[in-house]
This record gives C-alpha cells, sequence and structure tokens, in this order.
C-alpha cells in the first residue's frame, strides 16, 4: 500500500518510495525523492471515483430524497467545480440520471441499489468503527479530540457524516461530548487497556515474535539487506526500488530496529522528545494513526492537525522522509498524502 508518508496517506500495502541515488558503494550525501510510478498512478485514477463518491452523497443528502436541480448544483459545489460535475453527469448515464423541468439530477435504480447496500455494509462495521475512535483517543494526550479534528479524518475512518448525531449519543459509556476552550472536543470516557495494541504488535504477535527479547538472540548473522529485523521493537520496511544502502547505513538502521521505545498508547508528556527513544515512538504513532483508516493513508493537513494531541515531531515532513521504508510521500493531489507501506 502507500507508505505512511505521504502528504498525501497512503493505503496499506501500497509501495510508494523516496530513493537515494546511489554513489558507488558510498552512502549517498544528498536524499533525492524518487517516484513511484505505479503508486502515483494510482492517485491520479482515484480522482475521478471521489468525484463520483461526492457528487452521489450530494444527491443523497437532499432532505425528503428528493433530486438535487442543476440550477442549484453550484450552490454546493462552487462555480468551478460545477462544470467538472456537469461532465461527469454526462459521461456517467449508468450513475446520474437527469430529469425535469427545471431538469435536475438523480440516482439511477442500479446506484440506489448499490448505495442501499453500502449502508448495510456501514452498518455492519460500526462495532469496528467505534473501536477505531476508541484507539484513536486513547492515542491523544488526554484521550480528546477537538470535533473539528475527528471531522477531518472521519472519511479516513470510515465514519458516517453524521457520526455526531447517529454514533456518539449512542455510546455514551465510551464517549462523551464537552465544550473546551471555546471548541466542541469529543473525550474518552473509559480506557481500555486491551485496546491498547498497535497494528505492529498484532502484526509481531502472529508472527510469534512479540515477546522475543531485543538482544535475545546473539549469533552472528550478516546483515540484514532490506532493513529487516525479527524483535519486538522492529518496523517492516520496504526500500524502493533502486535504494541500494551501503554497510554503514544499514547497521545505524539495525542498531535503530532493535531501539526499546514505549507504546504509543502511553502519554507523550512522560517522555523527553530529545530522547531517542521517544523519537522513534513518535514514528510508532505516526505509524498507528495511519493503521486505524481505511486505506492506511491521510493528507499532511490531516496528520498535523494531529500534531498537538499527540505531540507529534515539529519537523514532521523531515521524520516521514528519513523513514522511507515505512512511509511514503505523494503530491499528486492539492494536500500531500502520507501513506504506510506495511503494517
Amino acid at each position: 500500500m502507500l507508505r505512511r508518508a505521504i502528504p498525501f496517506c497512503a493505503s496499506r500495502n501500497a509501495r510508494f518510495g523516496l530513493r537515494h541515488k546511489s554513489s558507488g558503494g558510498r552512502r549517498p550525501k544528498k536524499k533525492t525523492y524518487h517516484r513511484v510510478a505505479e503508486l502515483d498512478r494510482v492517485m491520479e485514477l482515484r480522482k475521478k471515483p471521489l468525484m463520483i463518491l461526492q457528487l452521489t452523497s450530494l444527491v443523497q443528502s437532499q432532505p425528503h430524497r428528493s433530486p438535487l436541480f442543476l440550477r442549484d448544483l453550484e450552490k454546493n459545489v462552487g462555480f468551478v467545480r460545477k462544470w467538472a460535475f456537469m461532465a461527469l453527469i454526462e459521461k456517467h448515464p449508468s450513475v446520474f440520471r437527469v430529469a425535469g423541468t427545471p431538469p435536475s439530477v438523480s440516482l439511477t435504480a442500479r446506484a440506489r441499489t448499490l448505495a442501499q447496500e453500502e449502508a448495510h455494509v456501514r452498518a455492519s462495521m460500526e462495532p469496528l468503527l467505534v473501536t477505531n475512535l476508541r484507539k484513536l483517543l486513547m492515542l491523544c494526550v488526554d484521550c480528546k479530540l477537538p470535533l473539528q479534528t475527528v471531522e477531518l479524518v472521519g472519511p479516513q475512518l470510515g465514519l458516517p457524516s453524521d457520526f455526531k448525531d447517529c454514533l456518539i449519543p449512542k455510546y455514551p459509556q465510551f464517549f462523551r461530548v464537552r465544550r473546551s476552550r471555546g471548541r466542541d472536543c469529543l473525550l474518552l470516557e473509559d480506557w481500555d487497556s486491551t485496546l491498547a495494541v498497535t497494528s505492529r504488535e498484532t502484526r509481531l504477535a502472529q508472527e510469534g515474535v512479540v515477546n522475543m527479547k531485543a538482544n535475545g538472540d546473539r549469533r552472528k548473522v550478516k546483515i540484514s539487506r532490506d532493513g529487516n529485523y525479527l524483535g519486538p521493537f522492529a518496523f517492516k520496511m520496504n526500500f524502493p526500488a533502486g535504494f541500494r544502502p551501503n554497510v554503514g547505513y544499514l547497521e545505524q538502521l539495525e542498531r535503530w530496529q532493535k531501539l526499546e521505545f514505549p507504546s504509543p498508547y502511553l502519554n507523550a508528556r512522560r517522555f523527553d522528545s530529545a530522547d531517542p527513544k521517544a523519537r522513534k515512538r513518535s514514528v510508532a504513532v505516526i505509524h498507528e494513526l495511519l493503521s486505524l483508516t481505511m486505506e492506511k493513508r491521510m493528507t499532511s493537513a490531516q496528520l498535523e492537525a494531529f500534531h498537538a494531541e499527540c505531540l507529534l515531531p515539529s519537523q514532521l515532513l523531515l521524520c516521514l522522509i528519513k523513514h522511507q521504508g515505512i512511509f511514503y510521500l505523494t503530491n499528486k493531489e492539492a494536500d500531500r498524502i502520507i501513506g504506510e507501506l506495511k503494517s
């Protein structure tokens, strides 16, 4: 997916990469951003389906299920985007139907059926969405987030657009909305230690290495050429094609992979941000944030919204670029997208 470092966030198994130019075995002095054409193409191809979904949601949001008058389209999307949506309606008659005087757009019978199926799927996913929202709040230093931030990342989390009215009130044992510092915030009511397990730890447990001591295996082995190591504090690495690290780089990476660090679910205020363990923990926090999204990616603006709540590094972009084997950055949309390569 996409690596976790996109100013666009990428999906779990996407394989975007930041490449280094090789200089004959020596570690390159300058980092050069190399694109992965296949991954960037994914971002280009998703633009049209996203517009179709946006227009579908707009049509469905009309009161009393009435059609959307084309004359009102500009009020909802603006003058410039109106014409892009008009072209979209014309090119997709299997999804949108135009009729009446004045002309209005509605969904075709097939599109309505698919929308109903989607609603059923979302309903079946509600327990997972609630769990992920609880975990998201547990990652924050005060177990709370501004509702504005939750709304910003809601689509990535899979939350319905009206989650404040249809989801939050159903679970008073987990959530509460309270006014704090002039804004509405979502607070966690119940801390569950069984949820304080990261996706990385879950993967390691499945591989049987989660209880392994960091330095438990002292056998002399060759340095890993792909940066991957067995151990409870290691991240899954996926170097971009063409990146050829030298021995010194791999030895440094091995020390970093074996470095112990606190759980992302512990309060960040307990740790000194200058401590290497705390800096590695920050990578784990970003990794877990992306893992809670549906496609394992966020835009840079969405990730920056957690800067104060999760005490993320001040130079967030540099942190993501530095760990190109874990995250990927792409600029194929208006905002950078940050994506996770692998859990």
